[in-house]
């Protein structure tokens, strides 16, 4: 592949690209497939290059969101690994790294400008020498495997199209002229005339499939005479003009592009093809973007949208379908290009009345909005919509707003600037124009792009405005009703519109959450399911979730929990389970008897969506005491044990999430095991899912410290499962096990043979030892001080280096770490010689920084730490010297008798090291 592009484009020199029109068109496609791509092959997109791709971006981390993981420097990796656990996109401005389609596809994806400059900078960094390419044979065949087709199916599969042969004619005319070096004489097309899709063959030839004609005088052979179809080219009896019927005929047999038929009627082309090494040869093979896109609608071809849209879908992407043609078209496709003529030519009264001409028809039918593209009349519409003429824009808009339920047609109009247009008429006065061109734009933003547009264009704050209706939504007069209409059609784009993270902050700052907050108050339900549908989507950002609450819309979502509409209710669970991780919010639902309403909704379990939504929020209500009484109260828990088999994923995640929150009371433990609940949340243990594994090993880690739990823990050989979640390249999964495994190996029968009897699972915790996260390594830390209280464990710990590695990392800011990394070191000192090991290797002086430490934890560990290094003579000088007497002696006071104890022998180890200076201290006088 690398090799293609590099010899398609035009270079001004080893490594610039020529601003040319090829250029252009070639970076558009290359985009246009990228950015598609993943969709399209979900599969194909994971797959790992053999080498890196690499260039110098001009992305900086801003320009990420999420799925990405950004470190202070401005560097991002992506949460997607491969099976080594490294990141498939790699940022270190300006050098960035991708591995595979997925993540350009997500680059090509982004909501800014440099998108063009990204794929220029990718080709003249010649990065694709190393992409897995189609032309590789294992792979395609692989990949043909996978499609179910063969080679010479795939290649039966690629059709001409008019830009491509226009590439073909700009590159065949660089042979032309006089000289040694020119084989041809002339290449032209017949007719200068070209029609809106691209094609010069008169219309009732390219129902044949036909595009152009062309004519070539070759230098050693006859003038050809040749005919460019959607299925080849071939020649023809000399169609020079539209008069001669006779001469469309075809003449040879048909090729696949014109440069290997001129190869085969010119035997001095072909020579000079050959010795020049020429770049004739990527019209052989074309590019892969060739096959999946078409920039432009082929003669002979008829679209359908085959992609279906789902509301489930949090970025739902629209793909363009493969248009195939029919070759007879009914008579009503040729009256709506002789329309779209009229609404060309005609004055303001004939333009008016073509519109409603149009109107009469069918535009759902697919045949029409074909006719409608193949003529320009997209263009002709929404430039209708500058007139100043509100009949005409109210014609124009209906049209448009028909149309604009076909995919196709939708991307068609984006690309062609439309919505832009469509945006500004939502200034208009009249509000009929206004609710067309909101009705509208909420059809076309189903996709990345058009949302895009519509707020680089300022369409976010003017449809917040529209939003901005009766004060009263219960009791609205006539004129009211129309303004709440304008309304009902701008909730609905901005709930498209809200699917894009960026458009969520804009609604945010134009002052919409507010209003929607009013909106909450209608009793209509089309205006309700959108208005809660955005909540929910803009329930991502933390200041939407503050507005939610202090605007007061709690109530209103709760009261909503009751209605007989599912979806509603689904969308208001939806809203509380993003929202409720706040504690005010929280509260609020209980004020509001919002936690008695969700758990009604557990007994829906027909209607999955509704089940993930109120497991969801009874989760994260959960999460306050007062809330897991009231649950009590009501069975809650008895019903969740009950669904964690027969559910899907996304309840189960829910569901044991909560179980986590019960399992914080001991009660609660004791009713897990009695409800039969610990067998099959083991049984969760071997999933892939890793919120799920999450929640699992959290509920795993709380019912451990029950002894009689824990033994069935053990019958079910959890721990081996949960070690092995170790190996799970998610940080958060191997943070989440680890703690697990700590009141497991602490509660577990003869725990310290156990653990020497799970292969590997010593290099495992030395191996995340090494982890640049700091929550594994604080989880780690714990993991270790439980295993070293089994001498055998603690000696192979040893040899596999355990104290320089925790020595490494006393230097590490957080609290939660340095409390189980002086845990660890404490309890690894009881081995022969590593307590002067660790003094060697510098722990002394940090862990003496650690006595300042804010958090009772920290320092407590710490001391316990300080007392078993003060048993190496060595460490009590560096002690002495590090001044950690004094607060050891305040320490001697503690509440905790380990804690006091330990600091009084520390202080007295040191003591006996410098028995003079203690003496002198002694009789020192009073002053």
């Amino acid at each position: 592949m690398g090799t293609l592009l590099t010899k398609v484009a035009k270079w001004s020199s080893e490594d610039k690209l020529d601003s040319t029109a090829l250029n252009s068109l070639l970076l558009k496609d290359i985009m246009l497939f990228v950015e598609d791509f993943s969709a399209l092959h979900p599969h194909e997109a994971e797959i790992l290059f053999e080498e890196p791709l690499q260039w110098n971006s001009t992305l900086v981390a801003s320009d990420f969101e999420a799925d990405y993981d950004i470190n202070e420097s401005g560097e991002v990796e992506s949460q997607e690994k491969d099976e080594n656990g490294c990141p498939t996109l790699e940022l270190s401005p300006p050098n960035i790294s991708v591995r595979n389609f997925n993540q350009l596809s997500n680059l090509m994806n982004m909501e800014n400008d440099k998108r063009l400059q990204e794929v220029q900078a990718c080709i003249e960094g010649k990065c694709f020498d190393h992409l897995v390419g189609f032309e590789s044979h294992l792979h395609l065949k692989s990949f043909n495997q996978q499609h179910g087709i063969s080679n010479h199916g795939l290649i039966l599969a690629f059709r001409l199209n008019p830009a491509f042969v226009d590439q073909e004619v700009e590159y065949l005319q660089g042979f032309c002229g006089s000289g040694e070096n020119r084989v041809l004489k002339s290449v032209q097309y017949t007719s200068d005339y070209e029609y809106p899709n691209g094609c010069r063959a008169p219309l009732w030839r390219q129902i044949e499939g036909e595009m152009c004609y062309l004519v070539i005088e070759p230098y050693d052979t006859e003038t050809l005479y040749i005919t460019c179809s959607s299925a080849g080219v071939f020649l023809n009896l000399g169609v020079k003009d539209e008069g001669d019927d006779g001469a469309y005929k075809q003449a040879s047999e048909v090729f696949k592009n014109v440069v290997t038929l001129l190869k085969n009627k010119s035997q001095l082309f072909a020579e000079n093809l050959t010795s020049q090494e020429t770049k004739c040869h990527i019209f052989l093979f074309p590019p892969p973007f060739f096959f999946f896109r078409k920039s432009q609608l082929q003669p002979g071809e008829v679209f359908s949208e085959t992609s279906s849209e789902s509301d489930q879908s949090y970025e739902e992407e629209e793909q363009p379908a493969r248009r195939q043609r029919n070759t007879d078209y009914p008579s009503e496709y040729w009256q709506i290009q002789k329309l779209v003529k009229y609404l060309r030519a005609g004055d303001q009264t004939a333009t008016l009345l073509t519109l409603y001409a149009l109107m009469d028809y069918d535009l759902t039918h697919e045949t029409y909005h074909l006719a409608m593209q193949d003529s320009g009349g997209l263009k002709v519409l929404t430039n209708i919509l500058h007139l100043d003429e509100v009949n005409l824009q109210l014609g124009s808009l209906q049209i448009l707003r028909d149309i604009s339920h076909n995919a196709q047609t939708r991307r068609a109009i984006v690309d062609n600037g439309g919505l832009r247009s469509i945006v500004n008429v939502l200034d208009s006065r009249n509000k009929d124009v206004k609710a067309l061109a909101a009705e509208t734009i909420a059809n076309l933003t189903s996709f990345r792009r058009a949302r895009r547009t519509v707020r680089k264009y300022n369409g976010i704050s003017k449809l917040a405005k529209l939003l901005d209706c009766a004060p009263d939504l219960a009791n609205v007069d006539a004129k009211q009703e129309k303004d709440v209409e304008v309304a009902r059609f701008g909730v609905l784009a901005l709930w498209s519109c809200s699917r894009s993270p960026k458009n969520k902050e804009a609604i945010h700052k134009a002052g919409g959450v507010p209003l929607l907050g009013r909106l909450l108050k209608s009793p209509q339900m089309n205006m309700l399911i959108p208005v809660v549908g955005i909540l929910q989507n803009c329930a991502d950002e933390e200041s939407c979730k503050d507005a939610i609450q202090t605007e007061g819309m709690i109530k209103d979502l709760v009261q909503n929990l009751s209605n007989d509409n599912d979806e509603l209710r689904i969308h208001c669970a939806n809203v509380i389970f993003k929202c409720a991780e706040n504690k005010r919010t929280r509260t609020l639902v209980n004020e509001n008897k919002g936690l008695q309403a969700l758990v009604s909704l557990l007994g829906k379990t027909d209607n999955k969506k509704l089940m993930a939504a109120a497991t969801g929020a009874i989760w994260k209500c959960s999460l306050s005491p007062e809330n897991l009484d009231v649950f009590q109260e009501h069975k809650v828990l008895e019903t969740l044990i009950g669904l964690l088999t027969n559910q899907p994923e996304e309840v189960l995640v829910n569901v044991v999430g909560a179980l986590a929150e019960f399992a914080q009371k001991p009660a609660n433990k004791i009713t897990i095991r009695k409800c039969g609940g610990l067998k099959p949340l083991v049984h969760l243990l071997v999933g892939r899912n890793e919120p799920l594994l999450v929640n699992v090993t959290r509920v795993v880690e709380a019912c451990a410290t029950d002894l009689d739990n824990m033994a069935i823990i053990q019958e079910l050989d959890a721990i081996r499962w949960v070690w092995s979640l170790l190996k799970n390249p998610n940080p958060e999964v191997q943070s989440s096990a680890a703690w697990a495994l700590c009141p497991c190996i602490e509660n577990a029968k003869e725990a310290g043979e156990m653990v020497s009897t799970l292969m590997g699972a010593m290099e495992l915790v030395i191996d995340l030892l090494k982890s640049t996260n700091d929550d594994v390594l604080a989880s780690m830390c714990a993991v270790i001080a439980k295993i070293a209280k089994d001498k055998y464990n603690l000696a192979v710990l040893t040899d596999y280096e355990v104290v320089s590695l925790l020595a490494k990392l006393t230097d590490k800011p957080g609290d939660l770490l340095r409390c189980h990394l002086a845990q660890a070191i404490a309890q690894c000192c009881t081995w022969r010689n590593n307590r002067a090991a660790f003094g060697e290797a510098g722990v002394v002086p940090h862990l003496a920084l650690y006595l300042k430490s804010s958090d009772m934890k920290v320092r407590h560990s710490t001391v316990m730490a300080l007392h078993q290094l003060s048993k190496e003579s060595n460490n009590c000088v560096i002690m002495h010297s590090e001044g950690v007497v004094k607060p050891l002696i305040h320490f001697m006071g503690s509440d905790d008798e380990k804690v006091r104890n330990a600091a009084a022998d520390c202080v007295r180890n040191i003591r006996l090291l410098f028995p003079g200076q203690s003496r002198a201290k002694k009789s020192t006088p009073c002053m």
